[in-house]
């Protein structure tokens, strides 16, 4: 056991020294990004870093309790996390306690504390599918016996996340799930055919809601409506392509003030390479490729099946957001309103990301190398 921890702790170590550094760029550029905005609305620039370290806070925490739950508990309690999390879930559709942002009902407000459950979610989903996944291992070549059950997994939360509406995160629950079915030698031909079924679905579902459609045309020519639909594209494309080689400087970025919308959010990476310019850029995409590298093989080598596949699940979503996301800025894939993983101002999605990193150390402390 003790030569598996060794084997595995260079990466262990390497996943963690990249999540410090990711949260405390994004920590930097949170107050770089929304200084101006946070004055005009709340006459305080550190308004939201103030919060994004609240929620830093409580994830170090979660870092901690996590630690000392054993891996069992975490597999076979896997279904209540993941049913208690789709309650709270559910919860967004009333609207005695539901918060109406953006045209969306995703945040709760409980007692006074808001915060948004889809979040949660991630990570009891990607747990109670890796139990699945282990515990139907013999039955995988069955559809109604291995395959059906877990779509009806996915496809639960992904129906009230629709409802919400947040069709980025179903489309990344969606995408995370049939990765985890590849590595886990599900047939091929059934992901296959849940994918070309999966396709025309979201197709309708795009061109059902007017909005979405107009993402679309606004991705495929935002200058057809640079004042309205495409103004959010062509202002993150000015902030990007203004960077050039080495950036403006740390707090010099123009588009922050008031041009470039959910500049500390959806739109941080703008921000970063504006400030940062390219180097700057390629540098924060290196610690994403990294943490995918390290992550990977911290999975393939871990003994239990479920803590592999669950250490995979984690990897693949923080990674699959970062490359939305970095794809949306730069305006090679319709908006989606999906955050930076540890970089993007979001408490809730903060500590997600932190418990998920929590999770896979556990994993690693508690297993032993594969084969």
């Amino acid at each position: 056991m003790r030569y598996a921890r060794d084997l595995l702790r260079p990466h262990l170590n390497a996943l963690i020294a990249i999540t410090a550094i990711l949260v405390i760029v994004g920590s930097i550029f949170i107050y770089s990004a929304s200084s101006v905005y946070a004055i005009e609305l709340f006459g305080d620039a550190g308004h939201y870093v103030k919060r994004q370290l609240f929620g830093l806070a409580i994830g170090i925490a979660g870092i901690i309790v996590v630690q000392f739950i054993p891996m069992r508990i975490l597999q076979r309690g896997s279904p209540l996390f993941f049913l208690a999390t789709i309650g709270f879930t559910a919860l967004t559709l009333v609207n005695r306690y539901t918060l109406h942002i953006h045209g969306s009902s995703r945040w709760l407000s409980l007692a006074g504390i808001r915060f948004q459950p889809s979040e949660l979610i991630k990570v009891t989903l990607v747990l109670y599918l890796a139990y699945l996944i282990d515990k139907k291992n013999e039955r995988r070549s069955s559809f109604i016996h291995g395959y059906l059950p877990i779509l009806t997994a996915v496809a639960l939360p992904c129906l009230i996340l629709l409802k919400q509406p947040d069709f980025g995160l179903t489309v990344t629950l969606s995408l995370t799930a049939l990765s985890m079915l590849f590595v886990a030698n599900y047939a091929m031909h059934y992901i296959l055919y849940t994918a070309l079924v999966l396709a025309p679905f979201a197709l309708g579902l795009v061109i059902m809601r007017p909005y979405r459609l107009q993402r679309v045309l606004s991705f495929l020519n935002p200058w057809s409506d640079p004042r309205g639909s495409g103004f959010q594209i062509i202002q993150s494309l000015i902030a990007i392509g203004s960077g050039g080689l080495f950036g403006l400087g740390i707090a010099n970025s123009k588009q922050k003030f008031f041009y470039l919308p959910m500049q500390h959010t959806d739109f941080i990476f703008s921000i970063i390479a504006e400030e940062t310019g390219f180097m700057g850029s390629m540098i924060l995409i290196s610690l994403f490729i990294l943490f995918l590298y390290n992550g990977l093989r911290l999975a393939s080598r871990l003994h239990s099946r479920f803590a592999s596949l669950a250490t995979f699940g984690f990897v693949a979503l923080i990674n699959l957001q970062a490359t939305i996301n970095i794809c949306v800025a730069a305006s090679l894939v319709p908006t989606k309103g999906i955050g930076l993983p540890f970089v993007s101002y979001g408490n809730t999605a903060l500590v997600a990301n932190l418990l998920m990193v929590g999770i896979i150390i556990n994993f690693v402390r508690n297993d032993a190398i594969r084969g």
